[in-house]
């Protein structure tokens, strides 16, 4: 087979341990040796920065990967060091970009979690991020952006004429927990997805119509009055659903920042009776650390988180009982490969016929 040297993959160093995986996943479907364009930030004593490109990317379609919450790099500014943001990967991407621009054939940006995706509305006289920040790579030339579980997919909507893809990871989620736990009754009597905020609720409408299972919602009570942390505090959670008694349920959710509304979903599920709790979350940042989770997996509000390998993970959490890692090194490939080809995104999207063949197989239905 004839090596593609028509494909470059950029990655930021946010992304880098990924991207090594990826580019080996490409490299073995195509008899390829390599896809990785080699690339340097290098940032002056004031701490600006430029971008520098030491592979050719004329009339290659290109790849940029960044994960821009990534908090564990530092830069050297003024004698200091300072941790990477979510502005500064943001920053470096567009340098890449800009290094890029005018003679690579299509550039692509594959951002996991897409940057200000929660700023994502005006609620009073305030900027909207999530919005300007597409806008700004569409002015610059990117042909796509791909994200994965959106916090609001409507983002999309910003863009109409350009591509941006939504990518859901069901399918891992769903392939995962079949894996992992063989003793689950999938039915509406032993098993019902959860929607922790009214936010979440399509999601957790997709997952439970594919198992074909009930599903139950908590509707967050916010005080309005107050901003705490750049949000208004939540007051309670709502429940609104069926019985719970004895039943597996799982919670599904876009991201675990510090993890306390999780535990207090968590809590109430287990007060009404539930038999196990497993937490579905894209995104875990478990920014403010792992104590209260810790203090909760003790007490027996939950028995497994699942996250994804699209954010930095910590390697305090990968040591964690309670958490199991999915990795999205290969579908990432797929879409890289799917993309690069002009091949149809439909599947890779929403994937609902691979879930339907996963839950058939694990029931023992012919397919």
């Amino acid at each position: 087979m004839e090596t593609d040297d028509k494909l470059g993959i950029i990655a930021m160093e946010s992304f880098a341990t990924q991207a090594k995986r990826i580019n080996q996943i490409l490299c073995e479907w195509n008899k390829a040796d390599n896809y990785l364009i080699d690339i340097e930030v290098p940032r002056f004593n004031s701490g600006e920065a430029k971008c520098v490109i030491k592979d050719s990317v004329r009339h290659k379609d290109i790849y940029i990967i960044s994960d821009v919450t990534n908090s564990s790099i530092k830069y050297k500014m003024d004698g200091d060091y300072n941790r990477m943001s979510p502005d500064d990967h943001y920053q470096d991407i567009k340098r890449v970009v800009g290094a890029c621009n005018g003679k690579a054939n299509r550039i692509n940006v594959i951002m996991p979690f897409l940057y200000e995706s929660r700023q994502h509305r005006k609620t009073c006289r305030e900027s909207l991020d999530c919005a300007m920040m597409l806008k700004e790579l569409e002015y610059m030339g990117v042909d796509n952006i791909i994200t994965f579980d959106a916090h609001d997919p409507r983002m999309q909507n910003v863009l109409p004429l350009q591509g941006i893809e939504n990518i859901s990871p069901a399918l891992q989620f769903t392939q995962q927990l079949l894996t992992e736990y063989e003793d689950i009754e999938i039915d509406p009597e032993h098993l019902m997805f959860i929607s922790p905020d009214e936010g979440a609720t399509e999601r957790v409408v997709f997952f439970a119509s594919l198992f074909g299972v009930n599903l139950g919602m908590f509707y967050k009570r916010r005080d309005y009055s107050q901003v705490v942390n750049g949000t208004n505090p939540i007051v309670a959670h709502d429940f609104c659903g069926g019985n719970l008694a004895g039943m597996d349920t799982i919670v599904v959710d876009d991201m675990i920042d510090s993890g306390g509304s999780i535990i207090d979903v968590c809590k109430q599920i287990k007060e009404r009776g539930a038999k196990r709790v497993f937490i579905f979350a894209t995104f875990g940042l478990f920014s403010t650390g792992f104590a209260k989770l810790d203090k909760s997996y003790e007490d027996g509000l939950f028995d497994r988180i699942f996250t994804t390998n699209l954010v930095y993970q910590k390697p305090e959490l990968l040591e964690k009982e309670y958490y199991l890692s999915i990795s999205m090194n290969r579908y990432i490939a797929a879409i890289i490969d799917t993309l690069h080809n002009y091949g149809s995104m439909e599947k890779i999207i929403k994937p609902a016929q691979r879930i339907r063949e996963t839950i058939a197989r694990y029931k023992g239905i012919p397919l």
